[in-house]
């Protein structure tokens, strides 16, 4: 997933235009109902709602794809490490490996609900600024150290980036050439220590600032929020679809992915 998730949030678009509160709490619920799926056909409808949503919101194609395409690298080895791994009746062996076909079943469950979710967060967090997000959750009575914590890390990720980048400029000025040998290893310590100490410098100024400015625990904004009668139609639009896919899910149509496809 990109740093700057937030980087397409001007862009104009249904989910854009939605209300920060709503829309999280809305597609936060949506996430938490496709980690609970437990059957393939509920699992794929989801992904496909996922994808609808994705594509309302706007965010470019090359944008989504070259973050999900790292998680899908990640999650591939899920099938096979799973059907080799899976305690069932294998169907065949593999160099002396069982394979069981409800291993390779369950990793095909995991790795669509996987993407789905990965593809509602581009769009939940997407299309609005990652700090109005933050003040939405904070509404949201979301606790306020874990808000805190998620805008600073956000925010200070950039400058251990570039203090980083910077650090490797100096060191290939010069001279510095990365090798297997002990002499680069005891360089690339030195390197992770300047940068923690920098790091741990950087926040304490940062700390100190905040308290000259008034800081007491708690973030200010002057963004407002205003609700709509639109907001909350999408809301439950959404959230019909959540629960009309648990029922299912849960109803006994359809088998989990551990004992059949359908």
């Amino acid at each position: 997933m990109p740093l700057d998730i937030d980087r397409f949030a001007h862009v104009a678009s249904p989910l854009q235009r939605w209300d920060p509160r709503v829309k999280l709490f809305t597609l936060g619920i949506f996430v938490f109902s496709v980690a609970l799926l437990k059957t393939l056909p509920i699992a794929i409808t989801a992904f496909c709602i996922a994808i609808a949503i994705l594509r309302l919101s706007g965010l470019p194609y090359d944008f989504v794809s070259s973050s999900v395409k790292w998680i899908i690298f990640f999650l591939l080895p899920f099938f096979i490490i799973m059907p080799l791994s899976y305690p069932g009746e294998a169907a065949f062996e593999i160099i002396g490996l069982p394979f069981a076909w409800e291993g390779l079943q369950l990793a095909t469950l995991i790795f669509i609900k996987a993407v789905a979710i990965i593809l509602t967060t581009f769009a939940m967090f997407g299309t609005a600024r990652f700090d109005v997000s933050m003040i939405a959750l904070q509404h949201l009575k979301c606790p306020k150290i874990l808000v805190q914590m998620l805008l600073f890390t956000y925010r200070y990720t950039f400058v251990f980036i570039e203090e980083m980048r910077r650090m490797q400029i100096a060191m290939r000025a010069r001279g510095f050439v990365m090798k297997t040998d002990i002499k680069t290893m005891h360089v690339m310590g030195n390197f992770v220590g300047t940068l923690l100490v920098r790091s741990f410098e950087r926040s304490e100024r940062v700390y100190k600032a905040m308290l000259s400015k008034g800081y007491q625990g708690e973030l200010h904004s002057m963004v407002k929020f205003k609700s709509e009668r639109q907001d909350y139609i999408k809301s439950l639009l959404v959230l019909s679809t959540a629960a009309v896919m648990l029922t299912l899910d849960f109803s006994g149509l359809f088998l989990p992915a551990k004992q059949g496809w359908f």
